[in-house]
């Protein structure tokens, strides 16, 4: 949804898995290769309609490149700073908010 900041995301395509899909995009909205570490949550979106899978990732060294077509801004930002971003998604708030701090 335009206007909201938002962790990186996307669908997978047919046939690919949930790391390859976490690897292309990444690699499409922000120019980053990335290696899939750990699934470590699942949510449904706001609308119910999809199921989000979340991932983390080491990023390899490189610059951010922000497709335009996909991507209006990016920020590196430590999770209470991503909390004091306005609007975010109330799944992204239960994420940064609650299951992050454990991890």
């Amino acid at each position: 949804m335009p206007g909201y900041w938002a962790p990186l995301s996307g669908t997978l395509e047919p046939g690919e898995s949930q790391q390859e899909a976490l690897v292309r995009e990444v690699q499409e909205e922000i120019g980053l290769a990335v290696t899939p570490l750990a699934k470590v949550w699942e949510s449904a979106t706001a609308r119910g309609d999809y199921l989000l899978h979340w991932w983390t990732a080491a990023a390899s060294p490189g610059e951010v490149t922000a497709d335009p077509r996909e991507v209006s801004e990016t920020r590196w930002v430590t999770p209470a700073q991503f909390l004091a971003l306005e609007p975010i998604f109330a799944g992204d708030r239960e994420f940064f908010g609650k299951i992050f701090p454990r991890l």
